[in-house]
């Protein structure tokens, strides 16, 4: 398969779609200045893994951030769009859905471990139409035992779809610095303290300060993997320092911010 250079498929590709395999890999590399795919579906689900860059995956009611070295699944059919900006490496495996039954019904991010990581990479030097029956055919099997056995990630938030909630959404994403308090961003949408707790937890599972303390999570993932330093993104996302902002982040992830993206990004850990 040829590598990518847009995530919009030319007129001359072959849909993934129409190949008759079980799983059909795409490499992917583009620098942009940003670039989004507006809401489509695959017939065949979709494993998409981030190499290099954050790509970010909107679906009706939720939104998902895949940073460096994670993949987010995609079941067929799904309605979703895709974000990216800057420098962007992976890889988009495309699976036949009739083989799918062990692997994740809902969308989600997962872990991405290195023997996954190659099966990826080596499927996506096949050509469209290859040979069934032998050492491709016992690769795409133990990839799709490696999806299988992968584990879910975190880096989801819970998207409200009633107006006024989406409302406080949009506001809080303008200017993730405001750190007012529930009471205050109640009365910005015309409700009381009590009705957006109950309306909140009703639409996302999530109390609204579990709810905007993931939503700072994936901003910090964004900023960070685009080179921004623990101190901005502090100072953006309004926390009083550096020290309390990597506090949260730990709690949330197990992790201090230096340490996740160093993981992820193959370079020495730094806090």
């Amino acid at each position: 398969m040829p590598i990518l250079t847009d995530l919009r498929l030319p007129a001359d590709f072959t849909d993934p779609d129409d190949v008759a395999r079980t799983v059909v890999t795409v490499g992917l590399t583009m620098v942009t200045t940003g670039i989004e795919l507006d809401f489509h579906h695959h017939r065949k689900a979709q494993l998409l893994l981030s190499m290099r860059g954050v790509l970010t995956c909107e679906l009706e009611g939720g939104l998902w951030i895949v940073p460096p070295q994670s993949a987010i699944w995609i079941p067929g059919g799904l309605s979703h769009s895709i974000r990216a900006a800057g420098a962007i490496e992976g890889y988009n495996a495309f699976i036949e859905p009739r083989i799918v039954t062990n692997l994740p019904p809902n969308c989600c991010t997962i872990s991405v471990t290195p023997l996954l990581r190659e099966l990826l990479i080596r499927s996506a030097s096949f050509p469209l139409a290859y040979p069934e029956g032998g050492m491709e055919t016992h690769l795409v099997a133990l990839l799709l035992d490696e999806i299988a056995m992968a584990q879910i990630g975190k880096l989801h938030l819970p998207m409200p779809t009633d107006h006024r909630l989406r409302k406080i959404v949009d506001m809080m994403m303008a200017d993730p610095s405001d750190q007012e308090t529930m009471e205050v961003w109640a009365r910005r949408a015309g409700l009381s303290e009590r009705t957006l707790a109950r309306m909140i937890a009703h639409e996302t599972g999530m109390t609204f300060s579990r709810w905007r303390q993931q939503l700072n999570i994936m901003l910090a993932l964004q900023w960070l993997a685009a080179g921004a330093t623990i101190q901005q993104v502090a100072i953006d996302l309004g926390y009083e320092s550096a020290s309390s902002f990597t506090t949260m982040f730990r709690k949330a992830l197990g992790t201090s911010p230096g340490r996740y993206m160093a993981e992820r990004q193959g370079t020495p850990a730094g806090d």
